[in-house]
């Protein structure tokens, strides 16, 4: 019997949208519809925008949410151009929430059906408030045009098992018709939760899954008592389904698109048949894998997690997570046999691993057995945690003992040196039981930090230089101390260190193509606009750069792929009837984007201080690190600074380093500030919010106390 029941008319999309969002309170048992303006559309785009703009009109005004607040929100949302079946990657959905780990606005991005469904239901963007009395599910009913908040207590919380039960007693028999937003029991004892979005894999008989990992969106969604969210639709889905503006247009640049990625990907990165698994080799040979928690990028047994290696484990088959979509990236292992936990000995599909597991679980821990990454990455899945974040804590735990910060008397007699995979497995279930050690480390690394100096006397300044964690969240799988333009990407972003706003690693490390502190100041301001473009209209970005256009080399801005920029101008053109260039797609983009960066000055950071990141990120922090890449160092203090390093010591040579380097990271930040017309403390300027028609009273009012 449902709580609460909610009729609504059914309406065809226009143009991408369907003009109105949905929006659910839990304590209140209410649900009712909201309409979008033209302004809103103008303004946020879609995706992402929509999302914070509900968000911020939705928090009290006088004083800041914490994110188990009831007042706090999950909002999800596609886009205009998601949901169309003849483009690559447009199956995306971002969600947004205040985050349990950094305090402030977090996105997160996610394939499967789960936008596209919303949008086919009727609804541009959901919008979740409150705090339920008891496990409940959402089920948006898009046959029947119905929204129901029905009693869930008797479910299970891993996802296989919530998802399968959900898609039994609501598909009808028809469980492509289902998807399901769910977490699990990890989201419920950690900060690190994610959320689990499904699709039903036809030709494997079974429900698949990516991940909105960032920030514990998971946790929030179960500190709310939701079990799931299940969204309905078995109608025809079309080009003509997303409603565009020219739909002959639509079908031929998805079309070309299409065809070009399955002509050139089996030439360059295999994404079809390996996925982002490709990239740890590449990552290796050059210096950038993490290796012990960031300590060094490369080792001789990093082969045992490569290319080769998941070209064997993988099972062949189609694997896109949305209809139409010829990169196919997201793989499976089939009939995996798992060796720990509560599902010992049973055969299960594991979903991925993708590159930021196999480095964060793997690599990062030291550890380099495949079979274990997959088990470590099913178990992350079911009970709803982010392998990123979970690879960093652990890493940095294994660190603190391996230097005696901690001990066995803090783990729970647990050993965890680099390489004991055994160990690590354990902690993810106890994550899972919110018991022991682990439920310690799934408070993430900044709250370690603070409990290991002040509980159990740790050097605190050792814990700020290796706990690698910016904002208060932690840093995906790259190691960052060769590449300043990166150490930007990571510590000048929004939600903290993750890479999607800005991977400027190769550009700027191997190909040395922004020597300027200009030049990178300008590729942190393009690339973050751009990226930032991808989730405003539920598009993924793989299609974009993983597969090269023929001739791209030849171009004036390689990096930029500038034929596929084009191509998307082309299908937002012909999706919604404006006509854009890239300078406009890069406006839309800027907007959110300083808005964004606004909300976070709201939420009481947003400032140059909060975009440090610990040195570890910008050099090398002890003194086998620097031994390690003696040459390297050594003839860097030679060129760089004039200073010959003969007859120093190693640790005087760390610190003539680490001084150059950490003033070398506060100009850059100048230089971004300046060039993304931020105060030099970090702030967006009033004149900036006006030009880009964000300058809302409470907006301004809030810029103007801290100019």
């Amino acid at each position: 019997m449902a709580l609460v029941d909610f009729k609504y008319e059914p309406k065809k999309l226009e143009k991408g949208y369907n003009n109105r969002t949905l929006y659910i309170n839990l304590a209140e048992m209410k649900i009712s519809s909201k309409p979008v303006s033209e302004k809103m559309k103008n303004t946020f785009t879609g995706g992402r925008g929509f999302n914070l703009w509900l968000l911020w009109n939705s928090l009290p005004k006088n004083r800041i949410v914490k994110w188990d607040d009831p007042e706090n929100e999950i909002c999800i949302a596609s886009g205009p151009l998601g949901g169309i079946p003849v483009y690559p990657g447009s199956g995306k959905s971002i969600a947004v929430s205040i985050s349990p780990l950094t305090g402030i606005v977090v996105d997160s991005n996610v394939g499967g059906y789960f936008g596209p469904y919303l949008k086919f239901a009727g609804w541009d963007a959901l919008e979740i408030q409150g705090k339920a009395a008891s496990e409940v599910v959402i089920f948006i009913d898009g046959d029947a045009c119905t929204v129901q908040v029905e009693n869930a207590e008797e479910l299970p919380s891993e996802t296989h098992l919530v998802t399968d039960a959900l898609s039994e007693k609501y598909g009808e028999g028809n469980p492509r018709s289902i998807s399901v937003v769910s977490s699990g029991p990890g989201a419920e004892h950690t900060l690190m939760g994610c959320l689990n979005v499904s699709w039903f894999d036809a030709a494997r008989r079974v429900h698949r899954f990516k991940q909105a990992g960032r920030g514990g969106i998971g946790t929030v969604l179960r500190n709310k008592r939701v079990k799931a969210i299940v969204v309905k639709y078995s109608g025809q889905i079309t080009v003509e389904s997303n409603g565009p503006a020219d739909a002959e247009l639509v079908k031929q640049v998805g079309t070309a698109y299409n065809k070009e990625i399955r002509t050139l990907d089996p030439k360059q990165n295999e994404m079809s048949i390996i996925g982002s698994a490709q990239l740890v080799d590449a990552m290796n040979d050059f210096d950038l894998l993490p290796v012990n928690n960031f300590r060094y990028g490369s080792h001789p047994d990093a082969v045992k997690l490569g290319r080769e290696v998941y070209r064997k484990k993988f099972h062949s088959g189609f694997d896109g997570c949305w209809l139409g979509c010829a990169l196919a990236c997201s793989h499976v292992v089939k009939d995996f046999v798992l060796k720990t936990g509560p599902y010992k000995g049973q055969r299960v599909f594991v979903n991925g691993p993708e590159y930021e597991t196999v480095a964060g679980v793997g690599s990062n821990c030291g550890i380099f057995d495949a079979d274990y990454v997959i088990e470590i990455n099913f178990y992350c899945d079911i009970y709803g945690l982010d392998t990123i974040s979970v690879g960093t804590a652990v890493a940095f735990a294994m660190e603190c003992c391996e230097l005696g910060l901690i001990d066995k008397r803090v783990t729970g007699g647990l050993d965890l040196r680099f390489g004991n995979k055994e160990a690590a497995l354990e902690l993810v279930h106890q994550m899972a039981r919110g018991e022991g050690f682990g439920a310690v480390v799934g408070q993430g690394v900044r709250r370690m930090k603070q409990l290991f100096a002040e509980k159990y006397k740790a050097n605190a300044a050792v814990l700020r230089d290796i706990g690698m964690e910016s904002k208060g969240l932690e840093f995906s799988e790259y190691v960052t101390k060769e590449s300043l333009a990166q150490q930007g990407g990571y510590g000048l972003t929004l939600k903290g260190p993750q890479h999607d706003e800005a991977w400027l690693i190769f550009l700027d490390m191997v190909y040395n193509l922004m020597p300027t502190f200009e030049q990178k100041a300008e590729s942190l301001y393009w690339f973050p606009m751009w990226r930032t473009w991808f989730g405003l209209n539920g598009l993924c970005k793989l299609p974009w750069n993983d597969v090269m256009p023929e001739g791209n080399k030849q171009t004036k801005e390689p990096a930029k792929f500038m034929a596929h920029v084009e191509n998307y101008a082309k299908l937002f053109y012909a999706v919604t009837g404006r006509k854009v260039t890239v300078e406009d797609m890069l406006l839309t983009s800027e907007r959110v984007y300083n808005f964004q960066r606004i909300f976070n000055l709201r939420m009481g950071y947003g400032k140059r201080e909060h975009d440090a990141v610990p040195y570890r990120a910008a050099g090398p922090v002890t003194p086998e690190e620097y031994e390690s890449r003696v040459e390297r160092y050594d003839k860097q203090l030679k060129e760089k600074l004039g200073i010959d390093p003969t007859g120093k010591s190693t640790q005087e040579k760390l610190s003539i380093l680490r001084k150059h380097r950490e003033a070398e990271y506060e100009k850059l930040k100048d230089a971004v500030y300046k060039r993304r017309g931020w105060t030099m403390n970090g702030v967006p300027t009033v004149d900036k919010a006006k030009a880009l028609g964000i300058d809302f009273p409470d907006v301004l009012e809030l810029l103007k106390a801290h100019q």
